[in-house]
């Protein structure tokens, strides 16, 4: 397990590097500033078309409201409690402020990865739309690029048993345990009861329910955190002035903490960053592939909420909560520095809305990603492989709930990169089409849109 452990740690180390980083930002920036600004500047629309969304708008399973839904049913998840507590653990508060920037840049990298997966999907065997990473660089980039579909695929089939289910399944047993003393094993099983009962019901199950249990536990997390907020309002001001000096200083030691260099702060908020809100992984766009949409921009502008939802709200709320309530300094890391913010400022019940919190997150999170593993499976072995595939899931999540975190974490950290990485050459290769779609669709009011969908080959 030791030599594994390395092993992994060593790979982590390269994928997680300055290149990683740099493909991550520079990549999000290029189409920020292709877009000129748009995701920014039209979050407004964004949100009036998610609106309207809640009732289907052309070919797909699912309406393009619980396209999103299912995709923040993913992102949504231990990253926001555990990741941004992680996060400011080893880089300080400065790597809130790098969390902030990966999500701007990200809502282009979102928006792009929506626009091409809707352009580009395919009908199944089945009937049901697919699509994502490996069918726009097989349909956008033709037969010479198409095993980095397959590249991608590959990663995702394995990496969502490490991102959306070991660590999701891990931190509501942990938590759980911590908390009310309930035993891993008994979380594993009822996990897994939990989730055959949606999974097996495929996409239209699964974004039935991400469209019911997402928007509460969201509003309920976030009405939660900014009472946090509200009792240690004496303290934002100095937070939000930390989050901006050691983005760019080094933080001193304080207390339990150590002090983290400026790098540190850079490559853990980035990297948490991309665990929570997931865009460049290549993940979300499986899901909104299935939207019943007008088109490609229309889902692309829903689909970009997510990202700003994810991290710019939620991420926020948690970091500035941790900080704020001078918890950073305690010495805890993960769930326990979250829930010692929540307990400080909310004593005899802010561990346990954590506990709460963060078990209805991972739940839908593990929903979401098996979707997306299930998807990147049936591009390689078809349509045969999905039961089996499903099966595997739901035992997984026992051993998961039962396993060792820190290794758990380290293997979904090094597997999201390696999706990433096809995925953001994917994105920079097919940038023109997404700016010559979105140019025509704001030139005609929005009123030009193909319904997009590539017949299988």
């Amino acid at each position: 397990m030791e030599a594994l452990n390395s092993i992994v740690g060593a790979i982590n180390g390269v994928v997680w590097g300055p290149l990683m980083l740099v493909l991550i930002l520079g990549v999000g920036f290029f189409l920020q500033v292709g877009l000129k600004f748009m995701p920014i500047l039209r979050i407004g629309t964004g949100f009036k078309l998610l609106f309207a969304g809640r009732e289907s708008q052309g070919d797909g399973q699912i309406s393009p409201f619980n396209a999103l839904m299912t995709s923040l049913s993913a992102t949504i998840g231990t990253g926001n409690i555990a990741g941004v507590a992680t996060a400011v653990f080893l880089g300080g508060p400065g790597a809130l402020f790098w969390m902030w920037m990966t999500a701007l840049v990200g809502m282009a990298t979102k928006y792009a990865e929506a626009v091409l997966a809707v352009k580009y999907r395919e009908k199944d065997e089945l009937g049901n739309f697919v699509g994502g990473p490996m069918y726009y660089i097989k349909n956008g980039l033709g037969a010479k690029w198409a095993w980095l579909g397959v590249a991608f695929a590959l990663f995702g089939a394995v990496a969502a048993f490490g991102i959306g289910n070991g660590v999701q399944a891990n931190g509501v047993a942990q938590v759980l345990e911590a908390n009310f003393g309930l035993n891993t094993s008994v979380t594993g099983v009822v996990l897994m009861v939990l989730t055959a009962a949606v999974i097996l019901g495929g996409i239209t199950r699964i974004g039935a329910v991400a469209g019911k249990l997402v928007p509460f536990m969201a509003i309920a997390y976030i009405i939660a955190g900014l009472l946090v907020l509200l009792i240690n309002i004496g303290e934002i001001g100095n937070a939000v002035s930390l989050v901006f000096t050691y983005a760019f200083t080094p933080s001193a030691a304080e207390g339990g903490f150590a002090g983290a260099a400026v790098w540190a702060a850079i490559r853990f908020g980035v990297a948490r960053g991309v665990f929570s809100n997931e865009a460049g992984l290549g993940s979300a766009p499986i899901a909104h592939a299935a939207a019943e949409t007008k088109g490609p921009v229309n889902q692309g502008l829903i689909a970009m909420l997510g990202t700003f939802i994810d991290t710019i709200i939620v991420c926020s709320i948690t970091g500035l909560a941790i900080i704020a309530s001078g918890a950073w300094t305690t010495g805890e890391s993960g769930a326990a520095l979250t829930s010692a913010a929540f307990e400080m400022s909310l004593p005899g019940i802010g561990g346990y809305l954590i506990a709460i919190a963060l078990s209805i997150f991972a739940f839908t999170t593990i929903l979401g990603w098996s979707f997306y593993g299930e998807k990147c499976v049936e591009f390689l072995l078809g349509v045969k492989s999905l039961v089996p595939y499903r099966v595997l899931w739901i035992i997984m999540i026992y051993f998961g709930a039962t396993a060792d975190l820190g290794f758990i974490w380290l293997l979904a950290d090094t597997l999201n990169a390696m999706m990433a990485i096809p995925n953001l050459i994917a994105l920079a290769l097919l940038s023109p089409i997404v700016f010559k779609l979105t140019k025509e669709f704001f030139a005609s009011g929005g009123k030009s849109e193909e319904p997009g969908g590539t017949p299988a080959e």
